[in-house]
């Protein structure tokens, strides 16, 4: 299961809505081995696409040396689907090489007639997809 504050989930869905009609993506980061999710770092999708997102390898790069001077991993690594439903792609389960990550999907598209939005939470180990619930909290 993954949990996480009301202030994060609000940061990730408005990151998504913000960029749309493109795909946003970014990480969430927090101490290692705590799985705790904490520090919001949005990212820039490079590849500048309502159809795929693509961390830009110098500014991934960055994020990575500057997770281990502060001792963090990622613990959520979001992207938005902007006209299909929040479940991973083959594209994106391809992407997926952090096996201890929550890998969150956020769809600005109303597929389900649900609302505006999906945000849904996935575990994507060596190609296998397994969904988990989400429970929102004021704090940790």
């Amino acid at each position: 299961m993954l949990t996480i504050t009301q202030a994060l989930f609000d940061q990730i869905v408005a990151h998504a809505r913000e960029d749309h009609p493109d795909e946003a993506c970014g990480v969430v980061a927090g101490p290692e081995g705590s799985g705790r999710p904490e520090r919001f770092i949005p990212m820039l999708n490079a590849a500048r696409s309502p159809t795929f997102y693509e961390f830009d390898s110098g500014d991934l790069l960055k994020l990575y040396r500057e997770l281990d001077d502060r001792d963090e991993e990622p613990v959520i690594i979001y992207h938005s689907h902007t006209a299909t439903e929040a479940y991973p792609s083959r594209t994106d389960v391809s992407y997926a090489n952090e096996p201890g990550a929550h890998y969150v999907l956020v769809s600005t598209a109303d597929t389900d007639d649900a609302g505006p939005f999906q945000f849904r939470s996935f575990r994507i180990v060596e190609g296998v997809i397994t969904e988990e619930d989400v429970k929102v909290v004021e704090a940790y």
